[in-house]
């Protein structure tokens, strides 16, 4: 939850998160502390409010995830893929079985992703206006919520309920169907719903983990860096090119040996 206005929207998302059975929760900035409002409004979700993260930047809660989503209303300058709850849920539970799965074809051992390293993020904004456009241009992608389209703004407690609930929902149909099942209740729902979606590049199994969001981050800087120093951008005017390329990082979908290749060259092409 980013730069929230009333500690009771809060403590009433975490008990909505309690309740669909999520349990880590990050407020970035908060204008107002956690306070007996919050906790009021928390009801079962107490303990999970007592352990909420408070962190003074987005960039810090977010720095250890290896997918960020951002719930939003509409698409803003330089649009994510935007996904229903419902295919957010998938896209998660994908990510994580691949990255679960993924071994090293040369020794076969389980991949060093393990479900507590692994690290997801859905980002709500602010009250009154939601997520900046550079918030937004940290994810992956953005969740957007069929409602009206006369009124489509949920208030962000009940936003983290309705999108929560989905993934509990999409969790015990996960949990509760074989593989073999599952492949065909999910190629089903994809062709009943090609017609209306968008073409998606989704997170896909590599031989090695995927990068945090920290490191897309620390790449898309390095690369800004070069461009400057060759003469390629200007740095008091950069415009858009950081979010662009946080997007272009976001489509390669890269993993950490592509990483360390790609810090490699760019740091050699810094010095010459």
């Amino acid at each position: 939850m980013v730069n929230t206005t009333l500690p009771a929207n809060i403590g009433s998302a975490a008990r909505a998160m309690h309740t669909m059975g999520l349990s880590r929760l990050s407020v970035v900035d908060p204008k107002l502390p956690i306070d007996d409002s919050s906790v009021s409004h928390a009801a079962g979700g107490s303990e999970l409010l007592a352990s909420a993260l408070i962190t003074p930047t987005l960039e810090t809660a977010i720095a250890g995830c290896q997918l960020v989503f951002a719930a939003s209303s509409r698409s803003r300058h330089l649009p994510r893929p935007v996904v229903t709850p419902t295919q957010a849920a998938k896209i998660m539970f994908d990510f994580i079985d691949q990255q679960c799965s993924s071994t090293d074809p040369k020794q076969a051992n389980p991949s060093k992703t393990t479900n507590s390293q692994l690290n997801i993020a859905i980002l709500f904004g602010r009250e009154d206006r939601g997520l900046t456009n550079e918030e937004l241009a940290v994810a992956d992608y953005h969740i957007q919520i069929d409602a009206n389209p006369a009124y489509p703004v949920l208030n962000v407690a009940s936003a983290v309920q309705v999108i929560a609930s989905f993934i509990y929902a999409y969790a015990q149909t996960h949990l509760q169907t074989d593989d073999s099942q599952h492949k065909q209740s999910i190629n089903k729902s994809n062709q009943n719903t090609a017609s209306s979606m968008i073409d998606l590049h989704l997170r896909q199994q590599w031989d090695e983990p995927a990068i945090s969001q920290q490191q897309l981050q620390q790449l898309t800087q390095r690369v800004t860096d070069l461009m400057v120093k060759r003469d390629l951008a200007d740095s008091d005017n950069l415009r858009s090119l950081p979010s662009r390329l946080s997007r272009l990082g976001s489509r390669l979908q890269l993993d950490q040996k592509e990483y360390q290749l790609l810090s490699a060259l760019i740091a050699k092409l810094i010095k010459e």
